[in-house]
């Protein structure tokens, strides 16, 4: 039981550190944002900025690493397919 207990503690602590940095991604979006918008967006506007400002491209990219954590961290539960593998497997022979 003191087993089942560590890994639920695991899972609720990666849990909780992933609201934290999802906390983080809007906070740091939003600052980043409001410098592209008062950094004058429209001098000097390059082809690129115009289909995808440069704070786009930070919050792609830490989006897709944040959405790939939360894939993990709530929907794959590695260790109870594991052990359904682990309890075929031993179940045939």
């Amino acid at each position: 039981m003191e087993n089942k207990d560590e890994k639920l503690w695991q899972l609720a602590t990666q849990r909780a550190r992933f609201k934290g940095q999802v906390f983080s991604y809007f906070a740091v979006n939003i600052f980043l944002w409001i410098i592209w918008y008062l950094t004058g967006r429209n001098e000097n506007m390059h082809m690129a900025d115009f289909f995808l400002p440069w704070p786009a491209w930070v919050s792609l990219g830490w989006g897709f690493g944040l959405v790939t954590k939360y894939i993990r961290i709530y929907h794959m539960h590695t260790e109870d397919k594991i052990q359904q593998e682990y309890d075929k497997l031993k179940n045939k022979n």
